[in-house]
């Protein structure tokens, strides 16, 4: 039997630790990544057309003074 290693989860074998390890770190990334909305298309796209749609407002106004 290998040593146990003691980890946030318990005592672990060396591999598990390692894979949890892992594990926590891809979480993290993954719920980083969609907190900053890299998984939102739809939001992506909403935000694009919100400029456009300011920017060419903005021209016509000053066309008109």
């Amino acid at each position: 039997m290998s040593v146990m290693v003691h980890s946030k989860y318990g005592y672990e074998p060396p591999e598990w630790v390692q894979a949890d390890a892992r594990l926590d770190k891809w979480y993290k990334d993954k719920r980083r990544a969609k907190q900053h909305g890299a998984f939102s298309l739809d939001k992506n796209k909403e935000v694009q057309h919100e400029q456009i749609g300011n920017s060419s407002a903005k021209t016509q106004f000053n066309r008109q003074t």
